[in-house]
């Protein structure tokens, strides 16, 4: 796996590729010279762990015969305010899952996912409390007035 990261202006901006051409921009903050045109590079660790917990839990809510018909992921980080780098401290993974789900099944998926199978949170969780919730919104529940 290669990324290519490349500098697009006089400060912090950033144009980050992979291989296969896909690309994103990565900035700084503004207090450093960012202009807000793109997350910043932490703000991108948490994407990565939402997205990757995400596959997991559509990938095992199918093998499981659930049916999951929309998935979102709220993700909130806290980092160490008083050292230097401002390491993650916790982050907290709030899945909501819509479709006909079985809440144990719902709990299992994400729990296999962020301790077992998520890369990015196998990695991250060496020295962050990873913490996780959901939701089920099905629609069957909801009847007609």
């Amino acid at each position: 796996m290669k990324i290519y990261l490349t500098r697009v202006n006089q400060a912090v901006r950033f144009e980050a590729s992979n291989e296969r051409g896909h690309r994103v921009t990565i900035e700084g903050s503004p207090n450093i010279g960012g202009e807000d045109l793109g997350p910043s590079p932490t703000e991108f660790l948490l994407m990565s762990q939402a997205g990757c917990t995400a596959i997991d839990v559509v990938e095992l809510l199918r093998k499981m015969r659930q049916k999951l018909d929309h998935i979102e992921v709220e993700t909130e980080g806290h980092r160490a305010a008083d050292q230097v780098p401002k390491v993650f401290t916790d982050i907290h993974l709030h899945y909501k899952l819509y479709g006909d789900i079985h809440p144990l099944k719902a709990e299992k998926a994400i729990s296999m996912s962020i301790e077992k199978y998520c890369t990015v949170s196998k990695m991250i969780d060496q020295v962050a409390k990873i913490t996780h919730s959901f939701e089920i919104i099905n629609p069957n529940d909801f009847g007609d007035d």
